[in-house]
């Protein structure tokens, strides 16, 4: 049984989660002292047994946590704050019990990713998470970069120690006046949401460096920033065929260091044939394969 924990205000805690921590048989949690403060300020008694299971165990343990399982023992997983396996602890033991045919559910709960999403005002219909951005600053830019061109809404966790050098990164990468979104300490006293641009929350960020744990939401790319990532003599508009699109995405991972599939698609979107219809990607991804053992 996997169990959502309050991302900050305790309120949110639902009653299934509280009558889980009182009587499951063993609770696997992230950290077992955040676990008994948790249960403490809803004033629950945890029951069951109380094992650490985090990052640096969980491959270990797993196992051992479903042989408890198989032997009729309920198993609540919760992790310091928010939903196991989004970004905490969670999904070895879910794969696990897949393999196994163990049964295995989830009391939903609060959630810092749909939170600041469902808060930024951007869409919703449409979005992924990238988790942390990378702490390095060559694997940061590449990882943005390869978002460039990413249509749907993207979501991203962030510390305040590395927020400043981050927002350099979006700053170089996405155009300036792309929305976005900063969401901090959500649900807490203290929250904040700061909707704006790409530079103007980069210079927020310089401003008035936000503290606590923070989620970034970026609006996805626009159709006018999909065709001006493609240069054309005719603003976009000249039809290309197979073997000049491909060249056109060569050039794009050559250049700007896209990944193929993405040079692919902004080029074939860029290029329509006369009924508005697409290029075939395949086709355009075997020309440039061509393309790329002829050089």
């Amino acid at each position: 049984m996997l169990g959502a924990t309050p991302i900050g205000n305790p309120a949110d805690a639902s009653a299934r989660l509280i009558k889980l921590l009182h009587t499951a048989d063993i609770v696997a949690a992230e950290d077992t002292r955040r676990l008994y403060d948790l249960a403490n300020r809803l004033g629950v008694r945890v029951g069951g047994k109380v094992v650490a299971y985090h990052d640096h165990n969980e491959h270990l343990k797993a196992d051992t946590l479903l042989d408890d399982v198989e032997r009729g023992a309920v198993v609540l997983v919760v992790s310091d704050a928010g939903m196991p396996t989004i970004n905490d602890p969670g999904l070895t033991i879910v794969r696990r019990a897949i393999e196994r045919r163990l049964p295995i559910t989830c009391a939903p709960g609060p959630s810092a990713v749909l939170d600041a999403l469902a808060l930024s005002g951007l869409p919703t219909d449409r979005f992924c998470f990238e988790g942390f951005v990378p702490r390095k600053q060559s694997d940061r830019i590449r990882r943005l970069r390869s978002l460039l061109t990413e249509t749907r809404t993207i979501v991203f966790y962030e510390t305040p120690q590395r927020i400043g050098r981050t927002m350099d990164a979006f700053a170089e990468v996405f155009p300036p006046l792309r929305p976005m979104v900063l969401a901090r300490e959500l649900t807490k006293n203290y929250e904040e949401v700061r909707r704006s641009t790409v530079a103007d929350l980069r210079q927020s960020v310089i401003d008035d460096p936000p503290r606590g744990e923070i989620v970034l939401v970026l609006q996805g790319a626009s159709q006018e920033e999909l065709r001006a990532a493609v240069p054309s003599d005719t603003d976009g508009a000249e039809v290309f065929d197979i073997d000049r699109l491909a060249r056109e995405a060569d050039d794009l991972c050559r250049r700007n260091g896209f990944k193929p599939k993405d040079a692919i698609a902004v080029t074939v979107q860029a290029h329509p044939y006369a009924d508005g219809s697409l290029a075939n990607k395949k086709d355009v991804y075997a020309a440039m394969v061509h393309l790329q053992q002829k050089d």
